[in-house]
């Protein structure tokens, strides 16, 4: 039992309701898509949210509900390329892409929790939409954060929790020091489960509990961290 246990927390460590849905099966996938509508005038703007490894969408809804009452289109999708044994982040990050592409999206943000985030990535850089990409509690895998990071030409916004097992320590920042517009934010006390809304009880037991308060502070975050992106003018003309 304390294999299994120890085995569960490798996976996740490496990458740990809307109102609409669309069917995307382009190049073989068969991923559903959730649309959020935003409340504002946003035209051609969207959000893409990818969930951790061996997760699903629906943890996200929370986030894409709080950028959507921002004013901003946002779209969850399933990574169905993922196996235990291989987090697939190259292609889902494609996949990230041809959810932008299917829903017409003009201008992109890339967002994504834990292994989710290097799919993130993979998109912004492969996207000439792009406008930047936010990554929470990012955990790398093999490098390719790194890698990617690097070659990335768009803004790289880190949202990071105190370090423990399932965020590699916090390794992640040095993805962060390879981009060249790369930053990273501490969100004080905030856990790995806390970046995911809701979380679910496998995450809490292998990476502690989460909490609403840190939650709801990780969402605020990366709304205000998206909204920059969108509109760095304004962002700044605000602080």
């Amino acid at each position: 039992m304390l294999l299994l246990w120890c085995c569960l927390a490798a996976l996740l460590s490496a990458g740990c309701a809307g109102t609409g849905a669309v069917r995307d099966t382009a190049a073989g996938d068969d991923a559903v898509v959730r649309l959020y509508p935003g409340t504002g005038a946003r035209a051609g703007d969207l959000v893409v949210l990818g969930h951790g490894f061996l997760r699903e969408q629906s943890t996200l809804a929370g986030l894409a509900r709080t950028l959507a009452a921002a004013g901003v289109d946002c779209a969850t999708l399933d990574f169905t390329a993922q196996r235990p044994w291989d987090g697939a982040h190259l292609r889902n990050g494609l996949a990230m892409i041809r959810v932008a592409d299917r829903l017409g999206a003009r201008r992109v943000v890339y967002v994504g929790f834990s292994a989710g985030g290097l799919a993130a990535l993979v998109a912004a850089r492969n996207d000439p939409r792009a406008r930047g990409v936010v990554t929470l509690d990012l955990v790398d895998a093999a490098g390719l954060g790194r890698a990617t990071a690097a070659a990335l030409s768009v803004p790289l916004v880190g949202l990071v929790g105190e370090p423990g097992r399932c965020n590699a320590h916090n390794g992640a920042r040095l993805v962060y020091a390879q981009a060249s517009l790369g930053r990273f934010e501490q969100i004080v006390g905030a856990g790995h489960c806390d970046f995911e809304s809701p979380t679910g009880a496998l995450c809490e037991m292998l990476c502690g509990s989460a909490d609403p308060a840190r939650s709801a502070r990780v969402r605020a975050r990366a709304r205000a961290a998206v909204l920059g992106l969108l509109d760095p003018v304004d962002s700044i003309s605000a602080e």
